[in-house]
């Protein structure tokens, strides 16, 4: 998400980093830019009109005129601006209330409330240690609750027995009866969608929350619509009442327009990102490192944060001793393969690292796609243990039988070793120059061609 955003704005701020002195006719020009780059990202025009002249009001101001950076000081200005707009502090959903705690599952079809409505019920089951409940209201669509059913088995969270002919309000009714009987603490209710908002759609959904009482009403919206998003928003925010949004499908849409339109006109806070199709991919939502991914400036405390849910701790301690002495063997590099599918591919996790929209052409061409990653340990694992500690010993004839024995080209071996002998001088670098000097290069530094000359310049 926010891609073409970032390359746009990424263009304005490097503009303005290279003016030593901005005059108001500079911020203007840069700030119709951003206009236009917002515009273009299907951010809705009143937001885009109240977010411009903000921004162009403090930046023209005598802090900027003063200070030592003019152009930094605007690109803060904008990015300070852009977490007002985005909510400021994360939101979290909340269950302090007396439980059964009814949470309201509403938006359009298709906007994958049903799985999202998983995802979340999982999240409250592992992470928050709830006993949950799960029904669903939606007795339109043909197997809506069958896959409600399904999804309950695969995350091991119960749902409401399916009873024919009942209508919404009688389920929703149940649902809370069992919940109380049984002892849940929270009961998800997902409600029926429709293709477009509709009178009876709403009459429906208003006469099951006036009967549960919601503590949470989440909209789920998919964050592909643009500015229909902002619409449904709207539409169910004065009819229904909302708490919070969850964003769907946010890894398929490169503008974000939704996002930064979605707050500003419901006055509700986004509190869920759903980041992927597996039922573990549900982030939730922060401001200040959404707009830090928006400009460019990557997110590294998620990052952080997915790694240490993730990494190996001993692997890792291994690995970095191995650093040290500039030793990459291909067992490290199996296990650096393993590592990245857990954290989502390398697409997910370079997208949150500071700068790297000025490299992606550089890591495209380096041949890593996430696509090829199982076939990469399929090559590693067909290789003897001798040949994996040494890849030096890999004549023509053993990479023949790798190549069978794994199900591929010699050609694919041949680039893994590539690939493998890239990341192996790349180790060495950073242990040559040292943790200093590697904090002061960055990893633009390691890319070929990359900045910052010395050892890293190929």
């Amino acid at each position: 998400m926010f891609d073409s955003l970032t390359t746009r704005l990424g263009d304005v701020f490097d503009r303005l980093r290279k003016r030593g002195a901005l005059s108001e006719a500079d911020v203007t020009a840069a700030l119709r830019e951003v206009r236009v780059a917002l515009l273009e990202a299907d951010v809705a025009l009143p937001v885009v009109k109240d977010f411009v002249n903000a921004v162009k009001d403090k930046a023209i101001g005598q802090d900027v005129v003063r200070s030592v950076s003019p152009g930094q000081m605007v690109i803060k200005i904008v990015h300070d601006h852009l977490v007002e707009v985005l909510g400021s502090d994360a939101v979290e959903l909340s269950l302090a209330s007396v439980p059964p705690v009814p949470v309201l599952m509403v938006g359009l079809q298709g906007s994958g409330k049903t799985t999202t409505s998983a995802k979340i019920a999982l999240r409250f089951k592992n992470r928050d240690k709830k006993k949950v409940l799960m029904a669903s209201l939606d007795v339109h669509r043909p197997a809506a609750q069958e896959q409600l059913a399904i999804l309950g088995r695969q995350t091991g969270v119960d749902t409401l027995p399916i009873v024919a002919g009942e209508k919404p309000v009688q389920i929703a009714e149940r649902a809370m009866k069992v919940g109380r009987l049984e002892g849940y603490d929270v009961v998800m209710l997902d409600t029926a969608g429709r293709l477009h908002i509709d009178e009876a759609l709403m009459m429906e959904v208003a006469a099951v929350r006036d009967l549960v009482k919601p503590h949470e009403t989440l909209l789920v919206a998919d964050a592909m619509t643009g500015q229909d998003a902002v619409t449904v928003g709207r539409a169910f925010n004065e009819r229904i009442g909302l708490t919070g949004i969850v964003l769907t499908r946010i890894d398929g849409d490169a503008r974000g327009g939704a996002a930064l339109s979605m707050r500003a006109v419901t006055g509700k806070p986004i509190k869920l990102l759903g980041v992927g199709e597996k039922l573990d991919a549900l982030e939730t939502f922060h401001p200040d490192r959404i707009a830090g991914r928006i400009l460019g400036m990557g997110d590294v405390v998620s990052l952080v944060e997915k790694a240490a849910e993730t990494i190996d701790q001993e692997e890792a301690a291994k690995l970095a001793a191995k650093m040290e002495k500039g030793n990459f063997d291909l067992d490290d590099l199996a296990a650096q393969l393993r590592q990245l599918r857990k954290m989502g591919g390398m697409s997910g996790m370079l997208g949150m690292l500071p700068g790297i929209g000025k490299i992606k052409k550089q890591i495209s061409e380096a041949n890593i796609d996430d696509r090829v990653i199982k076939r990469q340990e399929a090559i590693i694992s067909s290789m003897t243990k001798a040949e994996r500690k040494n890849p030096k010993v890999l004549n023509a004839s053993r990479r023949r039988r790798i190549a069978e024995g794994s199900g591929t080209s010699v050609q694919d071996v041949n680039k893994l070793l590539k690939q493998h002998q890239d990341m192996a001088t790349m180790m060495k670098k950073v242990q040559k120059l040292g943790k200093k000097g590697f904090m002061r290069q960055g990893l633009a530094g390691l890319m070929p061609g990359g900045g910052g000359g010395g050892p890293f310049r190929h």
